[in-house]
């Protein structure tokens, strides 16, 4: 995957309006930004509009792009403040469909997680790892939108503290913080599994 300064050679080439540059960084990032606004709002047409929106408010944007942080980084935080102002506003229409703000789609969500569980194990141990994949995410849909945002930044999209900082526009203290929370959080709602699962560590 091309790194940083793939990144920066494409905003610059993009600043100086070649629209190509710009369509390789949405090809790039647009599966990433989907599964970020994902976590946050659960329509998956609204997503699909969301992110659009994101990339749109990007290119606008890019004059003001200094390079002081990484380009996902700063795309990161459009598209978390796209979603956001969203939300406010799903909140306030009283013709929003259930689909919007209802819980993530489950059997989706869940063999994204047992996908990555490996292969070849004993049912029972299949079916543990169902139920540990729908725990996680059902603990993870439960946080606050702060907890949840932070440690899908952390733990899905791989993001530093200081990334995470910058795009929550927060302290690092406070990202360690949040990041503790929502890991206890989850881990409160793995153990009775865990319990009943001899032998399995998570």
């Amino acid at each position: 995957m091309p790194g940083p300064d793939a990144d920066s050679l494409l905003v610059e080439r993009a600043r100086r309006g070649d629209a190509r540059a710009f369509e390789m960084l949405v090809v790039k990032y647009q599966r990433r930004i989907e599964r970020l606004i994902g976590r946050m709002i659960r329509d998956p047409e609204l997503v699909q509009d969301l992110a659009q929106e994101s990339f749109i408010r990007a290119y606008r944007a890019l004059p003001q792009f200094r390079g002081e942080s990484a380009f996902y980084t700063w795309l990161y935080r459009i598209a978390v403040n796209t979603a956001k102002k969203a939300l406010v506003e799903l909140r306030r229409d009283p013709l929003v469909t259930e689909s919007a703000l209802a819980t993530v789609d489950e059997s989706d969500e869940t063999s994204r997680i047992e996908n990555e569980l490996s292969d070849g194990e004993t049912p029972d141990a299949v079916l543990a790892s169902k139920e540990i994949a729908a725990a996680v995410n059902a603990a993870i849909d439960a946080l606050s939108e702060d907890l949840r945002q932070a440690i899908t930044l952390r733990e899905i999209e791989g993001l530093s503290y200081e990334e995470i900082a910058d795009v929550m526009n927060c302290p690092i203290g406070t990202v360690r913080s949040r990041i503790f929370r929502a890991r206890d959080a989850i881990a409160a709602r793995l153990r009775p599994l865990l319990d009943t699962s001899a032998g399995r560590r998570w």
